[in-house]
């Protein structure tokens, strides 16, 4: 019997939200035979991935808007035909800026392949499936975040790390073909609502030019002027953002939702959860081929415990808000989270594997319990009319620690590095293995902000 046309469509929904998953994690484990491939230094790989972040990031929000009043259907095609072309353009990079502006294209991409479908699941299910649906889209999602690592460690050791861009095209096709004859178009039919231009462009400034300010600080001087053109470009920057979204009917972010004691910690959380993880993919990977000499689908398949765990369990720690409120929940999952950067920033070449895939589990374990909790208790302080102005601010700010802590984290990573190489005269291995202590010091610190922010913050809240 042939499954009814809607079930194709989820299913061709589906592999567009599987595949913005798959390349946030599948590149990882790319990374090491990148950098040999086309010569780049760890500044220009970190780009590989902050540009992908920084489109993300600014772009998601005016994805969903131009999505609801322009067609959903019309720019779910635009992310996947975009998304297609800027893999091909990766996977031909003959160089590291070339990948990078590709990534830059890929993010946007992806932000229309996170706000799209949501959208057009409402105009295709009645209400009473709507949460079902929802939920095939949500584990489509963790299936591609989950198994990215692994999936990219085998295709860099069987075929090269291009192919890990050229198979993306194949799964568009698929997505298009089951979507394309069956699935009507969707959007909001009104005159009012207008897209906050302004501010997106703001936003976009303030985030790159910090970002680039803290990424080539050591190489320009820190004092000078070019760095101090990019910071003070970047705080006014901001500050007009901050005041044209206190003003306008429809902005990128409602700073008003920040007076809710438990959505700003929620908030605080998930920022603390993305700026962990973006700095910890970025060098487990490196930790393990350079120091361990692990080859790629050996990587993947030692990250693949972090990933599953957190697939496995964010369903039952989502369940759990429910019954217990956050507050908990939230401060175990920081509190391991500061415990496997413990743990990491003791690792050497000679650490045991089962206490790394110890901590790699810890991590795992932690991020599941910040990631569905903190998004649940948030919008549990959110009325119907505000919760896709509130999901967006969400999924903007964690993508914003994304960004800040793979800067950031990388800034710590290599200062650790150079001052090791120069002052102590280390061999390289020794070398990158203090500057990957000081990295891991540096995100078990956010955690503990974190843990400590959660803990004052709902201190005499016991639910909501």
């Amino acid at each position: 019997m042939a499954l009814p046309n809607k079930h194709f469509i989820l299913l061709g929904l589906g592999i567009a939200g599987f595949l913005g998953c798959l390349d946030l994690t599948i590149v990882n484990t790319a990374l090491p035979a990148i950098q040999i491939s086309l010569n780049a230094t760890v500044t220009q790989l970190q780009w590989v991935m902050t540009a992908l972040l920084v489109a993300l990031t600014a772009s998601m929000v005016i994805a969903g808007k131009l999505g609801d009043l322009y067609g959903r259907r019309l720019y779910f095609y635009v992310g996947l035909i975009l998304f297609a072309l800027s893999s091909m353009g990766a996977g031909f990079a003959g160089n590291i800026n070339i990948l990078i502006l590709s990534r830059f294209l890929q993010g946007i991409s992806i932000a229309f392949l996170y706000t799209a479908p949501i959208g057009l699941i409402s105009s295709i299910f009645p209400s009473n499936q709507q949460g079902k649906a929802m939920g095939i889209i949500v584990a489509a999602n963790g299936l591609g975040l989950a198994i990215g690592p692994a999936l990219g460690g085998f295709i860099v050791s069987l075929i090269g790390w291009r192919w890990i861009f050229f198979m993306n095209p194949i799964f568009v096709i698929a997505s298009i073909g089951l979507c394309w004859s069956t699935l009507i178009e969707s959007k909001i039919e009104s005159e009012t609502k207008k897209i906050d231009w302004w501010g997106s462009g703001l936003l976009i400034i303030a985030l790159f030019t910090f970002i680039l300010a803290i990424v080539q600080g050591a190489a320009w001087g820190w004092l000078s002027l070019p760095i101090m053109a990019l910071f003070l470009s970047s705080v006014l920057s901001g500050i007009l953002f901050a005041k044209i979204e206190l003003r306008i009917k429809n902005p990128i972010i409602e700073f008003h939702l920040f007076k809710h004691r438990v959505f700003f910690i929620g908030l605080l959380a998930n920022f603390s959860l993305a700026f962990f993880y973006a700095v910890d993919f970025f060098l487990i990977p490196l930790y393990l081929h350079f120091i361990r000499h692990q080859e790629g689908y050996t990587i993947g398949l030692m990250l693949l415990p972090a990933t599953m765990i957190v697939t496995l369990l964010s369903s039952t720690t989502g369940r759990m808000v429910d019954l217990y409120g956050p507050k908990y929940i939230l401060m175990l999952g920081l509190a391991l989270c500061s415990l496997t950067a413990f743990c990491q920033s003791y690792f050497n070449a000679e650490t045991s594997i089962l206490i790394i895939l110890f901590a790699y589990l810890l991590f795992g374990v932690g991020w599941a319990c910040i990631l569905s909790p903190s998004i649940v208790a948030a919008m549990s302080t959110v009325t119907k009319d505000h919760s896709g102005v509130a999901m967006g601010t969400i999924g903007t700010l964690h993508n914003l620690g994304g960004a800040i802590g793979l800067a950031l984290g990388t800034f710590i990573y290599e200062a650790g590095a150079h001052i090791s190489a120069t002052m102590q005269g280390s061999l390289e291995n020794t070398a990158f293995l203090r500057g990957y202590q000081w990295a891991m010091w540096a995100i078990m610190l956010v955690s503990l902000i974190g843990l400590l922010g959660v803990w004052l913050g709902l201190k005499k809240i016991n639910k909501y």
